[in-house]
């Protein structure tokens, strides 16, 4: 068994690494810019799906927590985190079930954008004594979920307010498309294009005289944007706090590191110009193209197996049978949910053990 204080080297593989020196300056730095901004931060746990990296964010500056599941909601208020936002419709009756047992304990409010779901939502919330917090989800071109901004936004929020068991509390809008544009500029625009439709529909709500308390949105690829935009009153981002190969390549993050790596270890030398290492499909996520190794120029990772990676090495580069290294996520959120949990190293030795308690719960 991996022991506290042991080096890196001595960690079996593969394994999740979370540099927490690196991990708890991104922290610092997403909190630091939104001391300057005009909302609050609200960070998406689905990220590292871990409280006790939860907890770090809210002493930061957090006002709370998204969460992305039911499933990931329960883990975070087990833990102690009373302020959760669902950024999901929770449909059906087991779910909606264990959403109100959920709202007993904690602080929940959960996006909603159909009236048969909002009914439901009510009638149970009724049926069990709790008054549950809501915001409507307007579309502002994500084309996924939500209503249509202005006037269907509008005839929902009315539909809310006619259950006493539901307590609106705004509107939130999801930019997703915005994310990875690579051009500020256009980033700019398109970002701004669409939280004007977020921040009209609440405009349109409170000229109808329905408070609107909330107006959430962003991510990590416009949280500079969003977070400055009038009338936005907190941003969703979450992989600031570890990043990952692809967010790190966009203009406005580059103050955040790469915490997040995934150990491997160089299994076969066997075939000239290559190597093969144990971290491959179920060990890493692709969906965003191959992943790089870092601090190793000379390795490129071509193509995985299901327990093997395929790594191409430059010629006169050695690499030794058994050899150590270290994988960069090219998506930090959909490799996290791989692990059981994170191997946190400071200064090249294993500090702790945090067990990635909402791995999985993706009900």
């Amino acid at each position: 068994m991996t022991k506290i204080g042991c080096s890196v080297e001595e960690i079996d593989t593969p394994a999740l690494l979370i540099d927490l020196d690196v991990m708890e300056r991104n922290i610092e730095t997403m909190a630091e810019r939104f001391r300057g901004m005009p909302s609050d931060l609200r960070p998406h746990v689905k990220t590292h799906k871990t409280p006790i990296i939860a907890h770090k964010q809210i002493e930061a500056g957090a006002i709370g927590v998204t969460c992305a599941k039911l499933g990931e909601a329960e883990v975070m208020a087990e833990a102690g985190i009373r302020s959760l936002l669902i950024a999901n419709q929770i449909v059906g009756e087991p779910k909606v079930t264990r959403l109100m047992g959920l709202a007993r304990h904690s602080d929940v409010i959960v996006a909603v954008e159909d009236s048969v779901n909002v009914r439901h939502l009510a009638e149970k919330a009724r049926e069990k004594g709790v008054k549950l917090g809501v915001l409507i989800e307007v579309d502002v071109g994500n084309n996924r979920t939500g209503t249509l901004p202005g006037e269907p936004s509008l005839e929902l929020a009315r539909e809310v307010q006619k259950y006493s068991s539901l307590n609106l509390k705004g509107v939130m809008g999801y930019e997703g498309f915005c994310q990875f544009i690579p051009d500020m500029a256009t980033k700019r625009v398109k970002t701004t294009e669409a939280m004007n439709k977020l921040v009209s529909s609440a405009h349109l709500l409170e000229g109808q005289g329905i408070e609107v308390e909330i107006v959430s949105g962003g991510g990590t690829g416009t949280h500079m944007i969003t977070g400055n935009h009038p009338g936005v009153t907190e941003v969703e981002a979450g992989s600031y706090v570890v990043m990952d190969a692809r967010y790190s390549t966009l203009e406005g993050l580059e103050d955040f590191g790469k915490a997040l790596t995934v150990l491997s270890t160089v299994m076969s030398t066997s075939h000239e110009g290559k190597v093969i290492c144990d971290a491959g499909l179920k060990t890493l996520t692709f969906e965003f193209g191959n992943p790089p190794i870092k601090g190793r120029p000379e390795m490129s990772y071509q193509r995985p197996n299901e327990e093997h990676g395929h790594i191409d090495v430059e010629s006169g580069a050695s690499v030794k049978l058994g050899e150590k290294i270290e994988i960069i996520p090219i998506h930090c959120c959909t490799n996290t949910n791989l692990y059981d949990a994170f191997h946190c190293i400071r200064d090249g030795h294993l500090e702790a053990i945090w067990r990635i308690q909402g791995r999985g719960r993706s009900q």
